[in-house]
């Protein structure tokens, strides 16, 4: 709303930089619509970058330039989403570029969505780069953690029957942070999936159908920041984790930092066992196994691991 009600001519075009699946599109809309309230009346026109050039294209062809350019000129806001695809097609560069100018010459509003900043669209001719620059460019940023967890509770709101309890709603929300269109479809996934089978939504279930989105926003972690997390957190020294001390109070936070390593890298034991002062790889599964089993029957050992794997992967 409040980017629809900028009147400023200094912030037109409003250019809107995000990453793919970042919600681009669908600020696109939402400003279009808060434009349309704040003006009965306004003619608002959404396009993708591609539409406009396949558009002018076949208005070429026909011989209805005149009714293109026109038509174009004739919307109080005009929306184009993906501008980068633009690029390099000089003849539609050229286009765009007197559809900026007429536009803003009349005062109307035009708002351009892209993965990447002006600058950095190669293959635009600097005229059009300029007037893109011209104006307001906003960068959108990944959703955090905060803003996850309100977009699944608001998209719940749409499955009645299916019922998702808060610890999977906070776990999708901490641990699918890439982009919204994987977010939502996340939970879609898994909704559809429970409805089918009619199993209860769980972080089990959760856990196995959604391995390769979960996988896919998986930070990757090394063995030495592991080291590092687990050290400050037991408070130990970070040598101990390669010594050769037996004492309990570093045996047991180099075990938990071996299960780590298996849990969040993708490392094999022996390389795990190297990064520990050269320890045999039987010595790593004998730690991994120990923690798996004590996790089970120690709340504080399964609370400092739940604690850690937070510190690791937020």
């Amino acid at each position: 709303q409040r980017m629809a009600a900028i009147e400023t001519p200094q912030f037109s075009p409003l250019y809107l930089k995000g990453s793919t699946g970042q919600g681009k599109t669908h600020l696109l809309h939402a400003i279009g619509h808060a434009f349309a309230a704040n003006k009965p009346g306004a003619r608002i026109f959404y396009c993708s970058a591609e539409r406009f050039m396949i558009e002018f294209v076949q208005a070429m062809r026909s011989n209805e330039m005149i009714e293109f350019k026109s038509r174009l000129r004739g919307f109080d806001m005009l929306l184009v989403d993906d501008i980068q695809f633009i690029i390099g097609k000089s003849s539609t560069q050229e286009e765009f570029l007197h559809t900026i100018d007429a536009l803003m010459s009349a005062g109307k509003r035009l708002v351009v969505a892209a993965d990447r900043a002006p600058q950095a669209l190669d293959g635009v001719e600097q005229r059009l780069l300029s007037r893109l620059s011209m104006g307001l460019v906003a960068d959108i940023q990944p959703a955090d953690i905060e803003l996850r967890r309100k977009i699944l509770e608001h998209r719940l709101a749409r499955f009645n029957s299916t019922q998702v309890p808060a610890d999977v709603i906070e776990f999708l929300a901490r641990t699918i942070n890439r982009n919204v269109r994987e977010l939502v479809g996340g939970l879609n996934k898994l909704i559809a999936y429970a409805q089918l089978t009619g199993q209860p939504v769980s972080l089990q279930l959760a856990e196995e159908q959604l391995t390769d989105i979960l996988s896919a926003n998986r930070r990757r972690i090394t063995i030495d920041e592991i080291q590092r997390t687990v050290c400050q957190f037991y408070r130990v020294d970070r040598t101990e984790m390669g010594s050769k001390r037996r004492a309990r109070a570093v045996v047991r936070p180099r075990q938990v930092a071996m299960y780590l390593a298996k849990v969040l890298t993708p490392r094999s034991y022996p390389e795990i066992g190297r990064k520990f002062g050269g320890r045999d790889h039987s010595t790593v599964i004998h730690a991994v196994r120990l923690i798996e089993e004590l996790r089970t029957r120690d709340a504080d050992m399964d609370g400092d691991v739940r604690t850690l794997l937070r510190q690791l992967e937020d």
